[in-house]
């Protein structure tokens, strides 16, 4: 996955920082996330799933999630 163009997010902690999720887009519709301490580890989402939980962290959805 070398070439991809990985942008977290303007909350980070500050460059290199290794607190934080990151995103790049694949041809085809499909976008990956990864936690920038653990590069290797991959997820891939669609861009409307993606959309939906962005939407819901802008809302405040997750804001109190039980523990």
């Amino acid at each position: 996955m070398s070439g991809l163009m990985w942008r977290k997010s303007s909350f980070s902690s500050g460059l290199g920082s290794s607190d934080c999720v990151e995103a790049a887009a694949l041809p085809g519709d499909l976008i990956l996330l990864r936690e920038s301490d653990d590069p290797t580890a991959v997820i891939t989402t669609a861009p409307t799933r993606w959309a939906t939980f962005i939407r819901g962290v802008k809302r405040g959805d997750f804001d109190r999630l039980p523990q």
